[in-house]
């Protein structure tokens, strides 16, 4: 059978060793064939396998048509910076949304344990700006005063359709918060917890379940539905939420995600497609969900009994 040497290769990689190090891990395996991408390729790893006798493979990373050329080394850097979950409320960070009736939106900051999926709902078109901005290193300084200079970036006059400022709230600020809109961008008041014992318990609850992005050409404001108690539902759900989390209450996070997810359904009816509600039937013996954004994405589902074939995610706190 021929031996498998990457798993030390992930080795040294992580521990920031060089390949020199791991001379007693391939007397001990004794691999036939080290195979890397081109990306990966070095010299040390070619000398050390030429020095123990074991054929070194390069292959070209090649794409299939259409998608875009990636390389390892780039979605290392890419996974130093975090991501976001929006748990409840949603689109009240949209002005014409929360002129209506203010209410609130809890978000998250996770670390890149994944390279979460582009168009899912995980603020990853935020994310790349932030990237470009301050590459992968995360930026020193007030967090709000960050996403404010984020906000701004993606956001430049004449902007058609502004991104809300929950996603670069969630990527910048540390560990649960809670975002009061009451008729603007940026919200009236931002509460924050980064009690590591509360964040624990909201990474083990919650578990995202992959379905397929939201397609190309895709417009969530087809229709709208914007009465004043409707609004006023989806607002109180993000109340909800954060009152659960602080108190570790599985039950009312759940059914904060629930309501969150039926007031998206009856004011913007094409956030939520019929794939995505058939799709969701499945999951009704847990204690609540939501989609992580419109038309798609990951389901998220509070519970906490481990779901089969979901992604866990974990809080930066």
């Amino acid at each position: 059978m021929v031996n498998s040497i990457r798993f030390v290769e992930k080795a040294f990689l992580a521990a920031g060793s060089g390949m020199l190090d791991f001379e007693p891990d391939m007397k001990r395996i004794k691999p036939d064939i080290f195979i890397v991408n081109s990306d990966g390729h070095t010299v040390e790893k070619e000398t050390l396998c030429r020095k123990f006798g074991v054929e070194y493979k390069v292959l070209e990373r090649i794409p299939e048509k259409g998608l875009p050329q990636r390389a390892s080394s780039s979605i290392k850097k890419e996974l130093q910076f975090p991501y976001r979950i929006c748990i409840a409320g949603g689109w009240m960070d949209q002005p014409w949304v929360s002129e209506i009736y203010p209410g609130s939106v809890v978000v998250a900051q996770i670390w890149p344990t994944i390279e979460f999926n582009d168009r899912s709902g995980m603020a990853t078109s935020s994310r790349k700006v932030a990237l470009d901005i301050w590459g992968n290193r995360y930026p020193d300084g007030d967090p709000e005063k960050n996403a404010q200079l984020l906000f701004g970036a993606e956001n430049p006059p004449g902007t058609k359709h502004v991104s809300g400022s929950q996603d670069h709230l969630g990527l910048l600020c540390p560990g649960i918060n809670r975002l009061l809109y009451e008729g603007s961008y940026w919200p009236q008041k931002i509460d924050s917890t980064t009690d590591p014992i509360i964040c624990k318990w909201l990474s083990r609850v919650l578990h995202l379940i992959p379905l397929e992005p939201r397609p190309l050409g895709y417009d969530p404001l087809l229709r709208k539905n914007l009465t004043l108690g409707l609004v006023k539902q989806l607002g109180e759900s993000g109340d909800l939420c954060w009152k659960s989390i602080l108190n570790m209450d599985l039950r009312g996070l759940g059914k904060a995600m629930k309501q969150s997810f039926e007031m998206w359904q009856m004011i913007l009816p094409a956030t939520v497609p019929e794939w995505v509600k058939k799709e969701t039937e499945k999951y009704n013996c847990y204690s609540g969900f939501i989609t992580s954004g419109c038309g798609g994405g990951y389901l998220m589902i509070a519970s906490e009994k481990e779901v089969q074939g979901a992604v866990k995610i974990k809080i930066k706190f």
